[in-house]
């Protein structure tokens, strides 16, 4: 499995065009980000937010089923052939195709609602949405960003397979600056990505968030890296 997901994620960075250039500039950004602001800035990319198993069988399950109904017309087209090719045809030839039928179909289909484009409009937006902020306030916490001294970290989170971004503020930023800020923030890198310069719509969004937080909490004499700098890739 874990190879699975190392293919899934150089697939995803050659779509992102992020090289060893693209995360060497990055991290630039975010030092220089954090030279004139005391807050922390983490950046992390995940290849989905969530197991969506259940929605690509469920489509899929639903899918087999419609198979199943159109193919139903042909029944006794079937059965001609079968008495074409033995006389004796048992009865339980028909069920046992149209089973093998909707089998197949199940299992096709499961197999193609695991393509990202397929996957993406398999899975209803709200809970995609849902298990992308559930997501990003889980790798909140396990990165650390929020163990900063002065709560003042944030945490960019892409998430490629739902083409959503969340950033995710400590308390201390919260109590300051708008929800709707950070908000505006997120909403341009995903537009800026799917433009597909990736590594600018990182850099630009890194550099905003770095000005937003400059004006809050500005540089102090000792200005301690708490975080790592860069782009984290993340494993699901």
């Amino acid at each position: 499995m874990i190879f699975v997901y190392i293919a899934l994620f150089i697939t995803v960075l050659k779509k992102l065009k992020l090289d060893e250039s693209a995360f060497e500039k990055i991290r630039l950004s975010v030092k220089e980000a954090e030279q004139n602001t005391s807050g922390e800035i983490a950046v992390c990319l995940a290849n989905e937010s969530s197991d969506y198993s259940f929605w690509e069988f469920f489509a899929s399950t639903v899918a087999g089923i419609l198979v199943f109904f159109c193919a139903l017309p042909f029944s006794s087209s079937l059965k001609k052939f079968y008495e074409s090719e033995n006389w004796l045809s048992p009865e339980w030839y028909i069920p046992l195709t149209f089973g093998v039928i909707y089998l197949l179909s199940v299992l096709i289909f499961f197999f193609l609602f695991n393509i990202p484009f397929f996957d993406r409009l398999v899975i209803p937006f709200s809970y995609k949405s849902r298990m992308v902020s559930k997501q990003a306030f889980s790798v909140f916490a396990q990165t650390g960003v929020y163990e900063t001294e002065h709560h003042n970290g944030i945490l960019i989170y892409v998430s490629y397979l739902e083409r959503q971004v969340r950033i995710v503020c400590d308390k201390g930023i919260s109590d300051k600056i708008s929800d709707d800020l950070w908000k505006i923030i997120a909403d341009s890198l995903a537009s800026d990505i799917a433009k597909g310069n990736a590594q600018e719509a990182f850099c630009d969004a890194i550099g905003k968030c770095g000005e937003l937080l400059k004006e809050h909490y500005p540089s102090e004499k000792e200005n301690e890296n708490e975080l790592p700098d860069g782009l984290v890739i993340l494993e699901n």
